[in-house]
């Protein structure tokens, strides 16, 4: 670890779960690096991701948004091609977006569907699969108010699943938001969370959350402010 890491994490008390405002405000006093870091928001739940039964995936939409510039694609023909560019999306497409990526294009953040494309986005699963970009009615991208969704990505709205651990990662935000925004952000994304519990999840359900910038350390938050704020 680098002297400015090891300064950063000095100010964080290992043995201190941190409420949400005091996290929030340490978290933006940690970084320092010299751009404008991303604060990354991880959960490890009390859920077991090999039973389909309490495997999360979702999306939400973060009042503040992520910061993040997103470029999207929609997959679409006729009306909702010209739906999907007034709301600005970034490239549109049928068979010719399908062969782009074929042939190694992937300049992208996120891929919007019309259900009848579904047959033809199928042959880019194995491409776009791994990456988290294949497009899914469980998160929302695959619709035909694909307008909507457009919108929806541009201003923040962030898709996440649980890891084989268990864990939850997103981003919640920029360090410059400063520490009111990203608490607004941070509620909303454990609001989510919780209201996606499963069913056959039991025992405590957030076993750890923490938040931390880009480069710098994490800071523990306590979760029984978590499960507080979720009432």
């Amino acid at each position: 670890m680098g002297k400015k890491y090891e300064e950063a994490r000095k100010k964080i008390d290992p043995t201190k779960r941190y409420g949400l405002d005091e996290a929030c405000k340490l978290v933006c006093e940690v970084a320092f690096a010299n751009f404008d870091e991303t604060v990354d928001f991880a959960a490890r739940l009390g859920v077991d991701p090999r039973h389909a039964d309490q495997m999360i995936r979702s999306s939400v939409s973060l009042p503040n948004g992520t910061g993040k510039s997103v470029r999207v694609v929609v997959f679409a023909k006729g009306d909702r091609a010209a739906e999907a560019r007034e709301a600005g999306a970034d490239f549109v497409g049928a068979e010719d977006l399908v062969e782009k990526i074929q042939g190694g294009w992937l300049e992208f953040d996120s891929a919007i569907a019309t259900p009848d494309m579904m047959g033809l986005v199928g042959r880019l699963g194995r491409i776009l699969g791994p990456r988290n970009l294949m497009p899914n009615p469980k998160v929302g991208t695959v619709t035909m108010d694909v307008a909507k969704a457009v919108r929806e990505l541009k201003a923040g709205r962030i898709e996440f699943r649980t890891e084989k651990t268990g864990i939850v990662h997103a981003p919640i935000g920029k360090v410059s938001f400063g520490p009111d925004k990203l608490r607004e952000n941070l509620v909303v994304m454990l609001e989510t969370l919780q209201r996606l519990k499963p069913s056959a999840a039991k025992g405590r359900y957030f076993k750890s959350v923490t938040i931390a910038p880009t480069m710098g350390p994490g800071v523990p938050i306590d979760t029984a402010e978590v499960v507080a704020a979720e009432r």
